[in-house]
């Protein structure tokens, strides 16, 4: 995962994503996904390059698919091979605490956005994870900022957030990113990220979902207040996600990493789990040809 104090200049970044295939390849690991935030202007990791506007700044769905396949030209250009998004989150009439992320506060029109921009990642083979499951647009904060709430029950989101989720995976997107907020349906207790019922109940089972389901970032706030990282990476596991998302410090990586580890030996993460979440993220690397 790479985001903005990782970048200098394209020639740089392109260096830096060509030295992690290389070190793939010299220790005889699969291919990593080498992703990014770049969600447009002033919300992309790498100023300069594309896309150029917010997805506010959209005039219509078809600038969305001309924006988001000059993206994914460029990134493949550069050794980045997929990016966190698009972000189909629904706004409110109101605003919303997304600001610019946010497209529009009509689901139909937001469904029209994430069809659009995933086929044209796809089309572009760029990994695409469209955020934030099951809906962020009605968050009281950002999740970047600290603990968050959506205050609509599960009709509710039905009838507007989970529009364009289910017109993103109808249209083929590979990746959902899972929100850390707090909703009704889990009496604002368990963020959507660790909670079988989003995960598996309403993403996996209502909405057919078979790709592959990762985490926003666990050391947001919204998880840190609630939650060490490494219990996080394990409830996150354990509640279906696939792709565990954790930056730095290196610290917290490293507890992730052993915490998952030992769940899985001690029996607390079933094998079958782990083996459903590997499968999951080889098929997707195989779709989007960094394994045959």
């Amino acid at each position: 995962m790479l985001a903005a104090p990782n970048y200098i200049d394209p020639a740089q970044l392109g260096a830096l994503a060509g030295e992690l295939a290389a070190t793939a390849r010299a220790r005889r690991h699969v291919p990593p996904f080498v992703l990014a935030i770049q969600e447009g202007g002033d919300l992309n990791s790498f100023p300069g390059l594309p896309p150029s506007a917010a997805p506010a700044d959209l005039a219509s769905a078809r600038e969305a698919r001309a924006q988001a396949v000059e993206t994914g030209r460029t990134l493949r250009e550069l050794g980045v091979n997929g990016v966190l998004g698009p972000v189909v989150d629904v706004g409110l009439e109101s605003g919303s605490a997304l600001g610019a992320r946010v497209y529009s506060d009509q689901p139909d029109q937001v469904a029209g956005f994430a069809e659009a921009s995933v086929r044209a990642y796809r089309r572009t083979r760029l990994f695409g994870a469209a955020a934030h499951f099951p809906g962020l647009g009605g968050a009281d904060q950002s999740t970047e900022e600290g603990p968050a709430t959506v205050g609509l029950d599960l009709p509710e989101l039905r009838d507007r957030d989970l529009v364009p989720f289910a017109a993103a995976i109808d249209a083929g997107v590979p990746g959902i990113t899972l929100s850390h907020a707090l909703y009704p349906m889990s009496d604002f207790t368990v963020p959507a990220s660790l909670s079988p019922e989003v995960v598996t109940r309403l993403l996996r089972n209502e909405l057919g979902f078979e790709g592959v389901a990762l985490t926003d970032d666990l050391a947001d706030p919204s998880i840190t207040r609630l939650s060490s990282v490494a219990d996080a990476a394990v409830r996150a596991l354990r509640a279906g996600a696939d792709l565990l998302f954790v930056s730095g410090p290196t610290a917290d990586q490293q507890a992730a990493y052993v915490a998952v580890l030992q769940a899985v030996r001690s029996g607390r993460v079933p094998r079958e789990r782990l083996d459903e979440a590997v499968a999951r993220i080889l098929v997707a690397k195989k779709n989007y040809a960094l394994i045959r």
